[in-house]
């Protein structure tokens, strides 16, 4: 079904395909130095001492995250359930427990820092946080819990390129953040992720395990920087190329003035849906800067069967919606670690997400809050 304003949009045009073409003629696509290059702006850019490791998706770099924290069989992980489920499988992938905690509320779709600390226990090993669409967890709170029962926090930041919490761009607040360049993300390199951290040596063994365990790659080798290697941990193939980190690097060129026309999409629908009775814009009061890689809105009332039934008149009206996200506790696989998470399930029975782009303009954002309040009032 095509619809006249799509959910999302890449922000792609000459520049990707130049940066493309530029790595094809090089001769040389696995990866290299377009990859160093990728690396090296992007942690320049979250203008922090952060080592950053390309990866080939953002749940290698959760799993490496995984790795680098020390979780294994049998720990646990306090982690969200409204969130994508790379996010708790990463866990799993090390044997490790997830331990879902609950939101916040309605008008704050985080992590509740309350619900970590009831759940914290002699076998948590770590806290993995979700910056739903941009928008930072408290993770004032959230570190001091980690500093108080000595755990590690990871940052699943793929929502929140550049996003900032007291100053500080997420990511870099945890001992690992992890991002991701999937194709409808803010930054899109079609598949793609990328590991950032504060720790020298977990950057050094990032790199290490992205690759087999290797001492030296194949670039280095090319170039008699090496002739030889050696395998020194059972790594895996988790290397990103540089066909991709060369869009990558486009991608960078342009995405502070992306975000910048994504701020002003943010600031039009609040205007147009604020105090619209029955509705909720989760996030409404935060000032500081954000991503906002979605536009999410909730039903005050209702269930799933409501919420569906407002999607279906959208997208009759050629408006194209999702929902971020289905609970992961609620999948089949996930119910044996099932919780009881009350706010959870409420917000996620009656969130839709709106249409957010760069690209959108003033008239699509009048079309579609005017479709929603319309459908709402009807």
């Amino acid at each position: 079904m095509s619809f006249k304003i799509p959910l999302f949009d890449l922000n792609f045009d000459d520049a990707e395909e130049q940066a493309v073409l530029g790595c094809l003629r090089s001769k040389w696509i696995s990866t290299g130095p377009r990859t160093a290059e990728f690396e090296r702006l992007f942690a320049e850019m979250l203008g922090s001492e952060v080592g950053a490791v390309a990866l080939s998706n953002c749940t290698v770099a959760l799993h490496l995250a995984m790795v680098l924290a020390g979780v294994g069989v049998g720990d646990e992980v306090i982690c969200p359930s409204l969130t994508f489920v790379a996010t708790a499988n990463a866990i799993r992938y090390v044997g490790g427990v997830p331990v879902f905690a609950d939101i916040k509320g309605i008008h704050d779709l985080n992590i509740d820092p309350n619900d970590i600390e009831r759940k914290i226990t002699p076998q948590t090993k770590a806290i993995l946080v979700m910056h739903y669409g941009g928008f930072a967890c408290d993770m004032e709170r959230i570190m001091e819990l980690a500093r108080v029962h000595n755990l590690k926090v990871i940052e699943d930041a793929c929502h929140g390129p550049f996003s900032e919490y007291q100053g500080r761009k997420l990511g870099t607040i945890g001992d690992v953040g992890c991002f991701s360049f999937f194709s409808n993300k803010n930054i899109s390199t079609g598949e793609g992720g990328m590991l950032v951290t504060r720790h020298p040596e977990y950057a050094a063994r990032a790199k290490l395990l992205r690759s087999h365990g290797m001492t030296t790659m194949s670039y280095q080798r090319s170039k008699g920087h090496s002739t030889s290697y050696d395998v020194v941990e059972y790594g895996y193939n988790y290397r990103m190329d540089d066909i991709r980190a060369s869009i990558g690097v486009a991608q960078l060129g342009k995405i502070m003035p992306d975000l910048a026309k994504r701020a002003e999409v943010r600031r039009w629908y609040g205007d147009r849906l604020a105090g619209v009775a029955g509705l909720v814009v989760p996030f409404a009061n935060r000032t500081e800067f954000v991503s906002n890689y979605i536009f999410p809105v909730v039903l005050e009332t209702g269930d799933a069967q409501r919420r569906d039934e407002l999607r279906d008149a959208l997208a009759a009206a050629g408006i194209q919606t999702s929902v971020h996200y289905p609970p992961v506790h609620r999948f089949s696989t996930y119910q044996q670690f099932c919780r009881v998470l009350p706010l959870t399930e409420q917000v996620a029975d009656r969130l839709v997400t709106l249409p957010m782009y760069s690209s959108m303009s003033m008239a699509n954002v009048d079309e579609i809050s005017q479709a929603l309040i319309s459908i709402l009032s009807a």
